[in-house]
């Protein structure tokens, strides 16, 4: 059976590049939005073209920031995706939203593009934090844009950011209970870290961003499950808490290693093809793509084999963050070898001694403790 296929659609542009970011983000003096909702439906059509009518079961407008591209642009790609496609009867479509005024007037044009669920960066409700952050928006904009978002989408999710100088527990807790209070569905929540090449990178060197230390940064981890669960949201993934049911469809098809398209500047994939799976990306800088599409039909290089150590290297660093775990019988049909053949068994058998790691049946799956220290239990877990 042909795997199901998540489609990732990058829109780069922004209003201003934040300090702490490391996404291929650019800022145009006028955003050319003619040529790029032009030249990402020609590299769309060029994916199908080779991938054939896969069952869709996600589309997500990432970026950079997607709420600047107009509502027809969003509509004339959701449209094309499913045609060209098999769209499943659940197609969860999500688009990345800031809560500018601007932005939050536009709901309701996505809304009837087709968009079903909308992810807002949110990142802080605290002023100060923001101002910090280089975020355009205000608190009050914040609000507004979660209770617009509230009664025009069926499914709502926004973003913060933790972890943030001089932030105590105390003011934490309150700044969660009152976004949660808001919009309790689905909750991203990313400690701040410094991005290499970022403008937060210059200012940690100097000494003028302090972050707290790992034991704050660890209390403030453990007070967002506290909270999110008073609203009844589940830890189902490292940085993410949902209701049953709330869950974003689209991620859990990177974190399941499943197959997915990237489309746009600077966008990468996984995709089984007829020599294998496959790693694709595009090229970053938006004018130079989109002169590549104009010219042959896609702005990517060539497509990257991915060999079988490093499926299973993949598969269990994403498949890990998942409170569900690795299923051995989706490893060895996705991977191509058995579990136990992928990892190391005495690394294995003392990763559950340390409380790491538990293997119930079928399943692997990483403890809390265990999702925290992925990349070095990786290194070497993975024969």
């Amino acid at each position: 059976m042909m795997e199901p296929l998540a489609l990732y659609i990058h829109w780069p542009f922004c209003l201003a590049k934040c300090p702490y970011c490391d996404f291929n983000s650019h800022v145009r003096d006028v955003l050319p939005q003619a040529r790029f909702r032009d030249a990402l439906i020609r590299e769309l059509e060029w994916e199908a073209a080779r991938l054939g009518p896969r069952p869709l079961r996600s589309i997500f407008f990432g970026g950079g920031t997607p709420s600047l591209m107009e509502p027809e642009t969003v509509a004339t790609l959701i449209a094309r995706a499913r045609t060209l496609f098999a769209p499943t009867e659940d197609l969860e479509i999500t688009l990345e939203a800031n809560p500018t005024s601007i932005e939050a007037g536009r709901f309701t044009g996505y809304r009837d593009a087709g968009v079903n669920r909308v992810s807002i960066g949110v990142q802080s409700l605290d002023e100060r934090a923001l101002r910090m952050l280089g975020r355009q928006h205000s608190a009050e904009q914040a609000v507004a844009a979660l209770e617009i978002g509230r009664r025009i989408f069926p499914r709502l999710s926004f973003d913060l950011i933790y972890a943030l100088p001089g932030q105590t527990e105390a003011l934490w807790r309150a700044e969660l209970a009152r976004a949660l209070s808001l919009a309790a569905d689905h909750l991203s929540l990313y400690q701040l870290t410094i991005e290499p090449g970022t403008g937060f990178e210059a200012l940690h060197r100097r000494g003028e961003i302090v972050l707290p230390d790992e034991e704050t940064a660890a209390t403030l981890y453990e007070v967002t499950a506290e909270e999110a669960g008073r609203f009844g949201l589940l830890p189902y993934e490292v940085s993410n808490y949902a209701k049953p049911g709330s869950e974003s469809r689209h991620n859990l098809a990177y974190w399941r290693y499943g197959d997915y398209a990237g489309i746009g500047p600077g966008a990468h994939g996984r995709l089984s093809l007829a020599q294998g799976l496959v790693a694709t990306r595009r090229h970053r800088a938006p004018e130079i793509w989109a002169d590549r599409v104009e010219a042959v039909g896609h702005g990517s290089g060539e497509d990257v084999p991915v060999d079988t150590r490093d499926r299973a290297r993949e598969m269990l660093l994403m498949g890990l963050r998942l409170s569900e775990g690795v299923s051995a019988a989706r490893f060895a049909a996705r991977v191509g070898m058995s579990l136990d053949a992928a990892i190391d068994a005495e690394i294995l058998a003392a990763s559950i001694e340390a409380g790491y790691l538990v293997r119930e049946g079928d399943v692997l799956r990483a403890t809390r403790d265990g999702r925290l220290r992925l990349d070095a239990l990786l290194g070497a877990l993975v024969n």
